[in-house]
């Protein structure tokens, strides 16, 4: 050995033994969690992220190009934070907007010459009418019995169904029950019209914002009867139930969208691994795709972003896990969540070891705590993360049997615990499955609450000391 050399070592050694320990080992003490939190509040790695994705990319329907851009540009952000990223393969929808249009051309008291543009826009799943459309008397119902009531009366017909959003309830803090109740026309609504002959149909618009917007979403058309559907706007409704109630209304109408064959594509996994359990596994999540009308910031750039600012949190800290935090964008949550399904059955047999599951698919208003589907007995072992997140007004801690969240339902009926930030949604689906849904919508102040609860539970799941249980899902 050169002995000029050992003062250098010498110094050297002294300096690794003086540092403080390596970053693994905070731990869940409250410091820790301090940190984790205040260095959130400070970046805007998410919001860069997300306009990235919004701005530069657009919309991210399955199967599109936005959709394979959007794979790209969020796995290569992961990788150049050191994370070990795998695409999983996945066969997605396919389904391609074309032209749509409305026009009433017949009503009473209608004046020569006049016909009324009606603003839609097609369903995920639609059918098509022939290229010059078709035109066919409408029959306007307001639920499912009065649907079966005149069931004779609807083959041969367009049939809307004049469901109105209840803001009450949203702004009340409802919007998600408000949201499951209108939604079930859009989604079952055109199926069983088809089922009795109906030519098409239509549904008002599942939203908050009456400014004459449309809002798509998914449809449990099949391939039997898969008849033109398309969402008018609440105004249009509203205008064609009235001239109904004048007389017998007619419409024109012209939708052009393919159901093309299923397409590749991936979920992006983006592990941090753990240190002495890495193979106990905590996900932090949010789902890549959009619909194509506008560029998804609320649904859900927002919640993508926030999942992949949690590994940026904790490199800046230079912390790592006890266990692996995993990073994934899902694909094709909005039309057939194929992607969650098929990380479900790769993991199926390795579902004991998901200790819990993040997901962030509610839109990007202010969170106030955290939605989680624990034993009620284990409600008391959060109290020190909610401590944490109280100075940012996030401490609340909600638990419910069963959070039912799109891509995670699998694997919380498996037994994995599911986690969502309680979120603000009040106006939510102002926005949602529309044109409007923007980056310009998103407050960068609430997104950085959004990654300090997730980066916060993300790291308190991977290195609490007490098991929490599992998830029991009630049956149905």
């Amino acid at each position: 050995m050169n002995r000029a050399r050992l003062p250098v070592l010498t110094v050297l050694a002294a300096a690794l033994l003086s540092a403080p320990a390596f970053a693994a080992s905070p731990g869940n003490d409250p410091a820790a969690l301090a940190k984790i939190r205040d260095t959130a509040m400070q970046s805007d790695y998410a919001w860069e992220r997300m306009a990235d994705m919004t701005d530069l990319i657009g919309p991210r329907l399955s199967g599109s190009r936005g959709a394979a851009a959007a794979v790209t540009q969020v796995a290569d952000a992961m990788r150049k934070l050191g994370a070990k990223v795998t695409l999983q393969p996945v066969k997605v929808p396919h389904w391609v907007r074309g032209i749509e249009t409305g026009e009433l051309v017949e009503y009473k008291g209608r004046p020569d010459g006049i016909t009324q543009r009606v603003v839609l826009t097609a369903l995920g799943g639609s059918g098509a009418t022939p290229a010059k459309g078709l035109t066919a008397p409408v029959l306007v119902v307001k639920s499912f019995d009065e649907l079966k009531a005149r069931g004779a009366e609807v083959k041969g017909k367009i049939v809307l169904f004049d469901v109105a959003f209840d803001t009450h309830m949203a702004d009340r803090g409802l919007a998600g029950p408000a949201y499951g109740q209108a939604s079930a026309f859009r989604r079952d609504g055109p199926r069983l019209a088809a089922e009795l002959g109906a030519v098409a149909a239509l549904v008002r618009s599942v939203g908050g914002a009456a400014y004459r917007l449309p809002h798509t979403g998914s449809t449990a058309l099949q391939d039997n009867a898969r008849i033109p559907a398309a969402a008018v706007t609440a105004e249009d409704a509203m205008l064609m139930d009235r001239l109904s109630r004048r007389g017998p209304l007619s419409m024109r109408l012209v939708l052009t969208p393919q159901n093309l064959p299923d397409a590749d594509s991936y979920n992006v996994i983006a592990d941090l691994p753990g240190t002495d359990k890495p193979d106990e596994i905590v996900i932090v999540s949010g789902h890549l795709d959009s619909w194509d009308l506008a560029t998804g910031a609320h649904d859900d750039a927002a919640g993508v972003a926030s999942a992949m600012a949690v590994l940026d949190v904790l490199k800046k800290l230079d912390y790592r896990p006890r266990r692996t935090i995993r990073m994934i964008a899902w694909m094709n949550e909005e039309n057939g969540t194929r992607g969650a399904r098929g990380y479900l059955a790769a993991e199926q047999a390795n579902a004991e070891k998901h200790i819990g599951a993040i997901e962030s698919d509610n839109g990007a208003g202010r969170p106030f705590g955290l939605r989680a589907s624990v034993p009620a007995a284990s409600s008391k072992l959060f109290a020190p993360l909610q401590a944490a997140l109280q100075p940012i007004g996030a401490g609340v801690f909600q638990r419910q049997d069963a959070l039912s969240t799109g891509d995670l339902s699998g694997l919380e009926r498996a037994g994995v615990p599911s986690f969502a930030p309680l979120i603000d949604t009040s106006s939510y689906f102002n926005y949602h499955h529309t044109p409007a849904d923007t980056l310009d919508k998103v407050d960068p102040d609430n997104l950085r609450r959004h990654v300090a609860v997730m980066a916060a539970t993300s790291w308190y799941l991977a290195n609490i000391e007490q098991p929490i249980g599992r998830a029991n899902v009630p049956e149905r």
